[in-house]
């Protein structure tokens, strides 16, 4: 590995970087990263919630290095704090990079998840 430091956080979501997410230089979207980061805030507040979440904010995002057409893009969540009805994660994004062990971290933002009951109102958190 590349990168001196390590993901925080658990290994919440894997997927490869494929040409149809890409402009024309070959960078992929933003935006198809960000997606990938709002899967796996869904799947890990789900988890915590044990129900339904919608994301209720991004905060604090920075795109430090390009994704690449080929690269295995991988997303680390951490719940940095439950209230009564949210869920706030830390999330980053690390790329490995195409036919090498190089992972360099690509981004990172909090996200906030709301827990919703089967009408589509916030429902509290279960205390775990």
């Amino acid at each position: 590995m590349t990168d001196t430091k390590m993901p925080n956080g658990q290994l919440t979501l894997r997927t490869l970087a494929m040409p149809g997410d890409a402009n024309a230089a070959g960078d992929i979207f933003g935006g198809w990263v960000m997606a990938q980061m709002d899967l796996a805030s869904g799947i890990r507040a789900a988890e915590r919630a044990r129900g339904r979440v919608v994301t209720a904010a991004v905060k604090e995002m920075a795109f430090e290095l390009p994704v690449k057409i080929g690269d295995t893009l991988s997303i680390y969540t951490d719940i940095a704090r439950v209230g009564r009805t949210s869920i706030t994660l830390a999330v980053e994004a690390w790329a490995q990079r195409y036919l090498t062990t190089t992972l360099e971290k690509v981004t990172g933002a909090t996200f906030v998840m709301v827990a919703l009951d089967q009408q589509g109102h916030p429902t509290p958190v279960p205390v775990e």
